[in-house]
């Protein structure tokens, strides 16, 4: 340093002055050189080239996309078994056949897989090098020598739905061929008499258990080498498969998406219009596909409402103020007793009643009919009104339906555990049995019906008939 300090007042003391011709020029070196810089810099980003994270979102999304599938399927063949089981036992393979028909509509046409349409992303063939000039100068003929050919389509669908297929499969038969080598030799060892297939299975397990972990870490770890050569600007492919197929992932311009509404106009107007026309397989077959693109924001939305939903205080204090509003079941007083346990007691000392021995069908005697009443004494009571609910005794044949005395037709069970006829227990929740109008035509005022109650024990039916369940035997 005070070798250049004394250099600059040799230079001052000379008379130089930042004016002379020869500093001009040194400062012009110094502009062009900068700019010569900062154009390369420039030249050496890539503004089509996504990031490392939008490539890791989309190889996210594509992964979330079966178990969320096959989540919904096990739901729905909970309720419907006899449809669904089959399917549910073939999930892997129907889901690939049915990927395989969504990637090569999406490959033909858009240009890139189903997530990477959903990430504004397209695939292309890797060229040796970039080509910015005539990127610039004519887009449209780049980006038709870049697109993807017949045979790159089918590498592409290899490595998208083939690829993960064989992964998932690999994946479930170590777990499940594994844990039998901490069993013994036993389950290990060939089978005496061995056949063909016990001999493939055989050495399958040995595959699994010796040589898969290795290739399975092998495979990560190439994954990590080709996203952190990604990352720094090292490799223009973020996986070795699509360094393989000779494909790498781009961002999609505005002439691609100009291609894209041109390919969806050019069938609406080459066709005539007409029925033939709209509903065409092919047609329907196109619109259908495409249609995912919207499907997959919103089922998006809907899951992230859905759990936001399940786990929010406001989903819960909604609830909570829902359930203010429901009828507890009734206290029972001091000195009174519940409307089952006075039905089992009374219907215990009945016994001792002479039950008549003839009597027309559909048609009860008045001593039946004062043997299925409980005075008000026994009878449970309403925590509003304060007044007794109408209930029945339990019968003494437990197979017979409490209400109606018949055998049960249709078993229904209450909340309260008890069973009936469905059309019994319905209407009389309903408040609408018969049994509730004849009782309640001379005590209005007096006493409950029991609508919305347990005919036996008059205590509440949450949901109304909502909460009764019917019984498969």
């Amino acid at each position: 340093m005070p070798r250049c300090r004394g250099f600059f007042r040799r230079l001052s003391s000379s008379g130089f002055r930042p004016t002379t011709p020869w500093f001009n020029g040194v400062r012009r070196l110094g502009q062009h050189l900068e700019m010569e810089f900062v154009a390369a810099l420039r030249g050496s980003l890539d503004e089509n080239k996504p990031s490392l994270f939008e490539v890791l979102a989309e190889q996210q999304l594509a992964g979330l996309l079966p178990p969320t599938v096959r989540y919904l399927l096990t739901i729905a063949t909970q309720r419907h078994p006899r449809y669904l089981l089959r399917i549910l036992n073939s999930f892997d393979e129907l889901y690939s056949l049915s990927m395989l028909l969504v990637e090569r509509h999406y490959l033909r046409t858009r240009g890139g897989s189903f997530t990477d349409h959903f990430y504004g992303l397209k695939r292309e063939k890797a060229v040796t090098a970039e080509i910015p000039r005539a990127s610039i100068a004519a887009p449209r003929l780049v980006s038709d020598a870049l697109k993807l050919t017949t045979a790159d389509v089918w590498k592409n669908l290899a490595v998208i739905v083939g690829l993960p297929y064989l992964k998932r499969k690999l994946d479930e038969s170590y777990d499940i061929n594994a844990p039998r080598a901490l069993l013994g030799s036993a389950y290990t060892r060939m089978p005496d008499n061995p056949s063909l297939r016990d001999r493939f299975l055989h050495y399958y397990r040995w595959f699994l258990r010796n040589i898969y972990p290795s290739v399975n870490a092998a495979y990560y770890f190439s994954l990590l080498a080709f996203n952190m050569a990604y990352l720094f600007d090292r490799s223009s492919y973020h996986s070795p498969f699509m360094w393989l197929i000779g494909s790498r992932l781009r961002r999609m311009t505005r002439t691609d998406y100009l291609a894209i509404e041109s390919l969806l106009e050019r069938p609406k107007s080459s066709a005539r219009p007409g029925p033939r026309s709209i509903f065409s397989p092919s047609e329907l077959g196109s619109r259908a596909l495409s249609g995912l693109s919207m499907l997959l924001p919103m089922s998006i939305f809907a899951l992230k409402f859905l759990e936001w939903w399940h786990q929010s205080d406001f989903a819960k204090q909604l609830s909570r103020k829902a359930a203010e509003h429901v009828d507890l079941p009734p206290p029972i007083l001091p000195g009174s007793r519940s409307g089952c346990e006075g039905a089992l007691d009374s219907g215990a000392d009945a016994a001792n009643q002479k039950v008549p021995s003839e009597k027309s069908p559909g048609q009860k005697s008045s001593g039946d009919e004062s043997h299925d009443e409980i005075p008000a004494q026994d009878a449970p009571i309403a925590t509003p009104s304060m007044l007794p609910i109408h209930v029945v005794r339990v019968p003494k044949d437990t197979s017979a339906c409490p209400i109606c005395r018949d055998d049960i037709i249709t078993p229904t069970a209450c909340q309260t555990g008890i069973v009936y006829c469905y059309s019994c227990i319905h209407r009389w929740v309903e408040g609408i049995h018969p049994k509730q109008e004849n009782f309640i035509q001379h005590r209005a005022g007096q006493w409950e019906s029991g609508r919305g109650r347990c005919a036996v024990t008059g205590r509440r039916v949450l949901g109304g008939t909502e909460g009764l369940r019917r019984i498969i035997i």
